[in-house]
């Protein structure tokens, strides 16, 4: 499909050339600063050092200083607290981090007071679920802390108030005009919380829940540092905007897997052929007086954590139990991680070919009847896809026709759906609308989930249409590629790509910079990958002595025109590709253009 390249402002020319004096950087680094919100020396201390100290007080998120002393109430008193997580990543994770917090805190008889529960994907559906109350109830919990869920949890809170069962909400999802009754509810979407930074992920809100716990009555103030791992993976896996807050986070998350890796993350970067040094055992043994960079074959990224670690988190909610993924989280010893490791890789190994059936049978029926044309919107169902994976086909509709889309499986009577849009297209306000047809929605601007009655999914499907027809705007049915800059090639060197890291951690409002270069020429072209899908080459432009290795990923169709020597445009990003301290230079292609 083809691509709009849309330039992306160029900024001030007086304020570039003052910031690329005061900074002594490039032009170009200035210019990447300016278009990413930094203007002063001050703000690019900020940006390329995160420091901790900026993160915001915890209690101005409203209903904080509640949660914080009920928790207490519930740690001095010795009352048994249930943890509960959603499924996916972001619950998981969250689930993680505070039932370890409570271990730390209680110490040695933890399990008499705290435990876990993460729902079933296919009995119990998303959020807080009535028989997790029931289970509560009848085990004798009396705090009861949801993760990444809770905030449209009406009949659960109402229940759990009749058991007398005290329930604090963490999450970060869009609520209705009214709030369940629950004890409290940390939540920066609320309307009437004044907190600064509203895109925290669920994990984040956990961990704020956490920071504002220690701020008051933490004796080690640090205690908190050693979770941050588990953030980082959930806001890189819910692709929520690295910055403020998030950027702070995940920064420091990222270091802290690199440095002092727990046993369960190791155990997943094994599958990706991401391998302990041989020397990482000592450096790690000194590393109170030697910094280290990473224990790993290479540095770990955002980029890892999104297509390596948090897909195999999710498989196990997706496939089996999410009590896996938090199993292997929190495991105490290497040979427990990688048992419960090579359960998870299995999951996901069936995930993938899930995935991969049902985005065939999807396309085939889009395909087939020409459904895609002259809609705005794609909504397909089918009673026998997995419930599992209809988020990642739904997204892998987006990648291929761009319009938003919602996929459909039957279960127990009624149908659940999975939503993905498109950049520019609130895909939750969309199905909002749709409201009176549905029994239970939520989510996010680009992602939410949603489930109707069979009578009612056609008069759903038809009014989606109408509202995102008269909703969307036509450049939003495009995909585009915004380009930070356009570049001579002969400036591109292993140093001007390292200097491109210190922009990471990359992610929404944040991306890794995309550069043009016109009148490019290819040489040493051939197709890679399984399906020959894949482009790698040598290119440069006519003023250069050196050629660029390229790797571009899905442009296997474009071999035969840039291989006749005519010169094309190309955009890009500036890489090096890392292991075991070697690098190498190279260009990731994201799309060419063909002159006429």
């Amino acid at each position: 499909m083809e691509k709009r390249w849309i330039q992306k402002e160029q900024g001030n020319l007086t304020e570039i050339k003052r910031l690329s004096e005061e900074l002594q950087i490039s032009e170009v680094f200035a210019l990447l600063l300016t278009q990413r919100g930094v203007h002063t020396k001050s703000d690019a201390e900020k940006f390329f050092s995160p420091n901790l100290q900026n993160l915001h007080d915890a209690f101005l998120m409203k209903d904080m200083d509640k949660a914080v002393e009920r928790l207490h109430k519930a740690l001095s008193n010795k009352e048994k607290i249930l943890v509960f997580g959603d499924y996916d990543v972001d619950g998981t994770t969250a689930a993680a981090l505070v039932y370890s917090f409570l271990k730390d805190t209680i110490g040695e008889n933890y399990k008499d007071y705290i435990y876990y529960y993460i729902p079933d994907r296919y009995t119990e559906g998303y959020g807080i679920s009535i028989q997790s109350i029931e289970y509560a109830h009848t085990e004798g919990y009396t705090l009861m802390i949801a993760l990444d869920c809770g905030i449209k949890a009406f009949e659960p809170a109402k229940l759990a108030t009749q058991y007398g069962i005290d329930l604090i909400v963490c999450d970060h999802h869009r609520p209705d005009t009214t709030l369940p009754e629950a004890y409290a509810i940390l939540d920066p979407k609320r309307e009437d919380c004044e907190y600064p930074f509203k895109e925290l992920s669920g994990c984040g809100v956990g961990f704020k829940y956490i920071q504002g716990y220690l701020s008051k009555y933490g004796t080690e103030k640090r205690l908190i540092l050693r979770y941050l791992d588990l953030v980082a993976i959930s806001i890189a896996s819910d692709i929520v905007p690295i910055t403020d807050e998030n950027r702070i986070l995940a920064y420091y998350g990222l270091r802290l897997i690199n440095r002092y890796p727990r046993f369960g993350v190791e155990s997943i970067l094994s599958y990706g052929r991401i391998t302990r040094k041989k020397d990482a055992i000592i450096q790690k043994q000194e590393a109170e007086s030697k910094v280290i960079e990473t224990v790993f074959s290479r540095k770990i990224d955002i980029n890892d954590l999104v297509f390596l670690v948090g897909p195999r988190i999710n498989a196990a909610g997706r496939i089996d139990t999410g009590r896996n993924s938090v199993k292997l989280v929190l495991s105490e010893t290497k040979e427990d991680a990688d048992r419960t490791g090579k359960e998870i890789n299995k999951y996901n190994t069936a995930r993938r070919s899930f995935d991969t059936q049902t985005t065939r049978e999807a396309i085939a029926m889009i395909e087939h009847n020409g459904y895609s044309l002259g809609r705005s919107s794609i909504v397909l169902h089918n009673q026998d896809w997995h419930k599992g994976v209809i988020g990642i086909v739904a997204s892998r509709i987006v990648e291929k026709y761009y319009r938003p889309t919602i996929i459909f499986t039957q279960a127990n009577d009624i149908y659940t759906g999975s939503a993905r849009s498109v950049k520019g297209f609130d895909i939750y306000d969309a199905i909002e609308s749709c409201g009176d047809l549905l029994e239970q929605f939520g989510g996010h601007t680009y992602a939410a989930g949603l489930s109707v009655k069979p009578e009612n999914l056609e008069k759903f499907i038809n009014k989606f249409e109408e509202i995102v027809k008269k909703t969307i705007k036509p450049e939003s049915l495009l995909p585009e590629i915004e380009i930070d800059c356009e570049l001579d090639m002969n400036i591109i060197t292993k140093e001007f790509a390292e200097y491109l890291k210190e922009f990471e951690p990359f992610g929404p409002e944040n991306m890794a910079p995309i550069f043009v270069s016109r009148n490019v020429i290819a040489d040493r072209v051939f197709r890679v990958g399984e399906d020959q899908n894949h482009l790698k080459m040598m290119i440069k432009q006519p003023n250069m002595t050196n050629w660029i290795e390229g790797i571009a990923f899905g442009l296997g169709g474009c071999k035969e025109f840039i291989s006749n020597g005519k010169p094309f445009d190309v955009a890009y990003h500036v890489e090096l590709n890392e292991w075991n301290d070697k690098k190498r230079l190279q260009l990731n292609i994201k799309d060419l253009k063909f002159q006429a």
